[in-house]
């Protein structure tokens, strides 16, 4: 076993727990990425909000994606709360 071989592995038992803590803490993992991107809107006056804006929608459709994966119900996707 090469030294990759061993790195793939681990890289694919954190993906595995990245994925399980987001898909059993989605709301919590949600409400972060529009506090985040609140606190960037912010610092930059509003000069990216566009950018920012799509960026969470991104990340939100992304932890429903891991979330309907888990088998968590059928969820569509939804905007991050706005800050």
């Amino acid at each position: 076993m090469g030294l990759l071989d061993g790195l793939k592995g681990k890289a694919g038992t954190l993906a595995g727990k990245a994925t399980e803590l987001i898909g059993d803490n989605s709301d919590k993992v949600k409400n972060g990425i529009g506090k985040a991107g609140g606190y960037v809107d912010s610092r930059t006056h509003g000069k990216y909000s566009h950018h920012i804006t799509g960026v969470q929608a991104k990340a939100s459709e992304m932890v429903d994606r891991i979330d309907k994966k888990d088998g968590k119900g059928d969820v569509g996707p939804t905007s991050p709360p706005a800050v």
